[in-house]
């Protein structure tokens, strides 16, 4: 039988059209004779209609029908009419249906075995030759995904571009806002922009330094010295972790089928820490304890103290050691994290057109310095460009880190100190032959007459004998406690170094003037020195508030007008922390269901007369107003319209004092009963009219 290549959907609706929705013709009848079908079916059913009336009716009635002609035309054009149109269509209907649920089933069945657009003889053939895992369109369908992804990307990354750039327009200038979204502002540990040294003017330097916690990375990051035993362990502990959170999804699953109420944040952490007991413990020494479930305490003592590189020595490949360790290298647990890191920053740089000429990866220190440009000579280089520096810390570095931090702090002060004194010597010196130079020189001639017609007669303390807390330099500095001992700022210290170094230079100034001579020209250079070495440490980042994590360091050099290395820089920053860091997400703000600014007995907007006790009604309304609507809402209230309303004047506000300790009037003499109002009092005519509205 010739096969005929069937519409899959008929989505045509017509009563002659083959295969159409509501149609008498159907091409899954191969073309039959229908008419002549019909024709039978009709002459059949007309005859067995004609033989009963002839059977049940008198034969003076069949007399008077006109049984040869007339009536046997009726029936037949009545049957014609409806039974045909509808039966019918109806069949053709359902075998429409019919045939595309088989075309359906049967695609399904050719699916299984390769593509759908594949002839069962050639996927056979395939299979028979070297499998559907050899012959398929698996690659392709991957490369198409690629593809499209790396369209959205573009895509993407163009919406950025023009977000950015739009957002720059409306603020009329460039800012940390505009530099760092929103989403990933918390990750920002310092952000400053100042004019460039050279030209300040047409140029701004721009330092930006985020910090990504190791809670918060994608790929977890360790150093190249971490033990096999700490990786392990961290798996193991990554491992009991999945478990707990599988155990909680079963118990919201449990309370839900049960129609309890969801666990709350709170009890879902209490929940996680009671399950940590079933999965370990704290008895290191005994080979049974739980925690050596999943590897037993032979092995974990056999890696002790290994490390990244064993000595080729004692090196041997047979050894449980060796083996262990080369699972652990296969998997590259070690170096995976820093690894993605890189990758995922150097691919966006070449994808976001931010070439570099420098790169310098230090592996095992996972530190990486990469450059736009080779030469580090600030004089002779573009104003266009940038300098990133990657790098991964621990506790152990951070705590270095803050010692040589506390350290500089201290030098600077020494220094700074030590110019001061100089310079204060020799202003002291210079007074020579002078009798009044400054407030010092005048307090110390009217020191005697002040003692004798001011302090004496008033018995207060000389201002030599009180003590001087105030440096007149920096205000006092409050107590620490442990909080400022344990997270230093050093806002304070640096605060009074700046403010010594400005004193210095002005008073320079203001002891020579417009002479040079060669001590004004070496305390000014060494007050040069020490401002350039001290501007340069402030721009650093404080170690004292760091986090064990991915340290991104980027100094950024852009023309103000321009601002290309800027805007690129952006948007390859975002899409890299995107890209790293999972980020964070406030349950507290989750779950958390805003109050509303007022509790007022009518927020919830029911409509009751009722007061509780202690509460006021809603300022302004009248007690009738809702006397009125509990009459409507009350089926049994409704011959009551013509009740008196002028009865349900609200009653005057509380007084205050003494008056509020009358008794107060009756709701039925209300304001508009009282005398006292504006205008004429309201007269008992009045008041009956309102009755019978």
């Amino acid at each position: 039988m010739a096969s005929i290549d069937l519409p899959r959907s008929p989505n045509v609706f017509h009563p002659e059209k083959p295969s159409a929705v509501g149609s008498r013709n159907s091409l899954a009848q191969d073309y039959r004779d229908q008419q002549k079908e019909v024709n039978q079916l009709l002459e059949e059913e007309t005859n067995k209609v004609l033989h009963h009336m002839s059977a049940r009716l008198p034969k003076e009635v069949l007399e008077r029908l006109d049984v040869m002609g007339g009536l046997k035309e009726k029936l037949y054009n009545y049957f014609n009419q409806n039974y045909q149109n509808m039966f019918n269509r109806y069949m053709v209907t359902a075998e429409d249906e019919m045939l595309k649920k088989v075309r359906g089933f049967v695609d399904r069945e050719e699916m299984k075995v390769l593509n759908r657009y594949t002839p069962k003889e050639i996927a056979t053939l395939l299979d028979e030759v070297g499998g559907g895992d050899k012959f398929n369109t698996g690659e392709i369908e991957k490369s198409m995904v690629n593809m499209y992804g790396h369209l959205q990307g573009h895509i993407q990354r163009g919406v950025n571009d023009l977000e950015t750039l739009t957002n720059s327009l409306l603020r009329q200038k460039t800012d940390v806002g505009a530099f760092v979204r929103g989403e990933n502002a918390y990750s920002i540990v310092k952000c400053a922009f100042k004019d460039n040294i050279y030209k300040p003017k047409t140029v701004t330097d721009v330092k930006l330094s985020v910090n990504i916690l190791d809670s918060e990375l994608i790929s977890p990051i360790f150093h190249y010295q971490a033990t096999v035993e700490y990786l392990i362990k961290d798996l193991i502990s990554k491992h009991y972790m999945d478990e707990i959170d599988k155990e909680i999804e079963k118990m919201k699953d449990g309370r839900i089928d049960q129609g309890l109420e969801e666990l709350s944040d709170g009890e879902i952490i209490f929940a996680k820490m009671r399950s940590v007991t079933d999965h370990t413990d704290d008895n290191v020494d005994n080979p049974k304890s739980r925690r050596y479930d999943l590897m037993a305490k032979e092995l974990m003592d056999r890696i002790n103290n290994l490390r990244a590189e064993i000595d080729p020595a004692t090196y041997d490949q047979l050894n449980i050691r060796e083996n262990l360790k080369k699972i652990i290298d296969i998997e590259n647990i070690r170096n995976r994290g820093f690894n993605t890191a890189i990758n995922s920053l150097t691919s966006i740089l070449d994808t976001s057109k931010m070439g570099y000429q420098y790169i310098e990866n230090l592996k095992n220190a996972r530190e990486l310095i990469l450059r736009e440009y080779d030469d580090t000579n600030v004089a002779i280089l573009p104003d266009e460009r940038y300098q990133i520096r990657l790098r991964y810390y621990d506790n152990a570095q951070l705590n270095e880190e803050r010692k040589a931090y506390e350290v500089m702090i201290k030098s600077f002060e020494t220094e700074v100190e030590h110019l001061w004194d100089v310079l204060e010597t020799r202003y002291e010196d210079s007074k020579f032959l002078t009798r009044v130079t400054d407030f010092k020189d005048l307090a110390a001639i009217y020191k005697r007459k002040i003692k004798k017609n001011i302090k004496e007669r008033t018995g207060d303390p000389m201002y030599e004998d009180i003590a001087k807390v105030w440096d007149e330099i920096s205000f006092i500095k409050p107590v620490e406690t442990d909080v400022e001992k344990m997270n230093r700022t050093y806002l304070y210290e640096k605060d009074k170094l700046r403010k010594r170094l400005i004193i210095m230079r002005d008073k320079l100034k203001g002891m020579y003037d417009y002479q040079y001579p060669i001590e004004r020209r070496v305390m000014e250079e060494r007050l040069d020195f020490l401002e350039t070495e001290f501007f340069k440490f402030d721009y650093i980042i404080n170690p004292f508030h760091l986090q064990p994590g991915l340290l991104l360091d980027i100094d950024i050099t852009s023309i103000k007008r321009k601002k290309a290395t800027l805007d690129g820089m952006a948007n390859v920053l975002n899409e890299f922390l995107h890209g790293v860091s999972k980020g964070f997400q406030d349950a507290a703000f989750a779950s958390f269901s805003r109050r509303r600014s007022t509790v007022r007995a009518d927020i919830a907007q029911t409509f009751s007369t009722e007061n509780p006790a202690g509460e006021d009604p809603h300022a302004g309304t009248p007690a009738g107003r809702s006397q009125y609507l509990d009459m409507l809402n009350d089926d049994s209230a409704a011959p009551a319209l013509a009740a008196p309303m002028a009865e349900t004047a609200a009653p005057a506000p509380a007084k205050r004092g003494r008056a509020a300790a009358k008794p107060a009037k009756s709701s039925k003499a209300g304001v508009v009963d009282s005398g006292r109002g504006r205008g004429r009092a309201s007269s008992g005519r009045g008041r009956k009219g309102l009755k019978e509205i």
